[in-house]
C-alpha cells in the first residue's frame, strides 16, 4: 500500500521525526564546533565527526519514511551514506595535510616539527 506524507502511521512519523531532529542537531553542533573552535586544526575535527553522523541520522530518517510511504523498503540513501562515509574524512586529512605543509613551509613556531624519516 503506498502512503502519502498525510497517512503515515504516527509512530513512524515520530521515528522519523527523532531521526531528523538528531541528525540535525549533530549537524549543527559540528557547525557550531567549526566556528567556535580557534585553529584550524582543531576546527578540522568537528565537521568530521558531525557531518557523518548527521547524514546518518537524516539517512535513516529517509530508509524509514520513504520504506514505510511505498510498501517496500527503499534504501538508495545506503549508497549516499557510503559515499559521505568515505569522502569526507579522506578530504579533510588532505585539507589538514596541506596546511601542515604549508605551515612548515612558512616556519610557523605553533607546528610540530617533523619526526622520523621524510618520506618522499
Amino acid at each position: 500500500m503506498i502512503y502519502s506524507a498525510a497517512d503515515i502511521p504516527v509512530w513512524m512519523a515520530v521515528v522519523v521525526a527523532f531521526f531528523v531532529l538528531a541528525g540535525a542537531a549533530l549537524a549543527l553542533i559540528g557547525a557550531i564546533g567549526f566556528l567556535r573552535l580557534p585553529t584550524f586544526y582543531e576546527r578540522i575535527h568537528a565537521p568530521t565527526l558531525a557531518t557523518s553522523w548527521g547524514t546518518g541520522g537524516i539517512m535513516c530518517a529517509s530508509i524509514l519514511f520513504f520504506s514505510v510511504a511505498g510498501g517496500r523498503l527503499v534504501a538508495h540513501e545506503v549508497l549516499i551514506g557510503v559515499f559521505i562515509t568515505v569522502t569526507t574524512p579522506v578530504t579533510f586529512m588532505l585539507l589538514a595535510r596541506a596546511a601542515l605543509h604549508r605551515d612548515r613551509f612558512e616556519n610557523n613556531p605553533k607546528v610540530p616539527r617533523r619526526t622520523g624519516p621524510v618520506k618522499l
